[in-house]
């Protein structure tokens, strides 16, 4: 069986790294009668998974992608995941005004990648 290629892998593993991050940074807001000690302990045992993906995935993908473009990945990525994360999870309505946001912070994206030095 053919390994994955590195963009493949690389990018699959920051989706995954960030769904568990969006749950262990925000996943406790459905939760606010939970004491604020055990929303911490629980969402360091959920950042944990979170850096089992991460730490790889960066690994893997510096060289293919220069450091600069695995953090823009992943903001891009942290982005599309809250953005659903917020709206299927905490029933948050996303709005026009995010949109524009998040299209201003994808062009940024678009020029990280245009450099070629």
């Amino acid at each position: 069986m053919p390994a994955l290629p590195v963009p493949l892998l690389t990018i699959g593993l920051l989706v995954a790294s960030n769904i568990f991050m969006t749950f262990a940074w925000y996943g406790h807001l459905k939760f606010k009668s939970a004491p604020l000690l055990v929303v911490i302990l629980a969402s360091w045992g959920i950042a944990f998974f979170e850096y089992l993906l991460q730490v790889p995935a960066n690994r893997i993908g510096h060289g293919t992608f220069t450091a600069a473009q695995l953090k823009t990945i992943q903001e891009v990525i942290t982005l599309t995941v809250f953005a659903l994360f917020s709206w299927a999870y905490l029933g948050e309505r996303l709005t026009w005004q995010h949109a524009v946001g998040f299209t201003l912070i994808a062009a940024g994206a678009w020029f990280v990648f245009q450099a070629k030095g």
